[in-house]
C-alpha cells in the first residue's frame, strides 16, 4: 500500500512538518508535484491526521510529568463512559490506555508542580469511584518522541 518514498515522505513530514513540499520533493528524488500527490493522498486516506506544533513543556510551565495507574471497582460501560468525559475534560491529562493485567487504565499527566497536581487528583477522586490510583513521578525523559516507526508501513 505505501513505498519506500511513501514511508520516507512521512519520515520527513515527522521529523518537520513545515518542510516544503519542494524539498521533501528533493530529499525523495521526486519532483514537486508527483510529492505534494502523495502527500494529499496520505492525508485523504487518513495516515496523515493532522499537523501541530510540538509546545516544549518546560517553556510552557507543565515541566512535570506524572503517571497514573488506576483500578476500578467494577467493568461496565457506564463507569467507563463516565471515566472517558471526565478525562476528556481535564487538559493536563495528555495521554489515557486501558490496558490489560493488574493496571485497568493509565494516564500520563503534565502539571508545573504537585499543587497542580493534587487538583487534578482531587478533580478524578471526587467525580468518579476508583478501587486504587497510584501516582509516579517521572524523574527524567529518558526518550520522547511523536514519530512512529514506518517501517510496517
Amino acid at each position: 500500500m505505501f513505498d519506500q518514498i511513501d514511508r520516507k515522505i512521512i519520515d520527513i513530514l515527522q521529523q518537520d512538518t513545515n518542510k516544503s513540499v519542494v524539498d521533501i520533493a528533493n530529499e525523495v528524488g521526486l519532483s514537486h508535484t508527483p510529492c505534494w500527490r502523495r502527500i494529499k493522498r496520505m492525508e485523504d486516506m487518513g495516515l496523515i491526521r493532522s499537523r501541530v506544533a510540538l509546545v516544549d513543556r518546560r517553556m510552557a510551565n507543565v515541566g512535570m510529568t506524572i503517571f497514573i495507574a488506576i483500578k476500578v471497582p467494577r467493568h461496565n460501560s457506564v463507569w467507563l463512559d463516565a471515566f472517558r468525559k471526565e478525562i476528556r475534560d481535564i487538559p493536563e491529562i495528555m495521554e489515557a490506555y486501558r490496558l490489560t493485567g493488574e493496571t485497568d487504565y493509565l494516564l500520563r499527566v503534565v502539571v508545573p508542580d504537585i499543587e497542580v497536581y493534587d487538583q487534578v487528583y482531587q478533580n478524578l477522586i471526587n467525580r468518579l469511584e476508583f478501587s486504587d490510583l497510584s501516582s509516579s513521578i517521572a524523574m527524567e525523559e529518558m526518550k520522547f518522541t511523536t514519530a512512529l516507526p514506518t517501517k510496517y508501513m
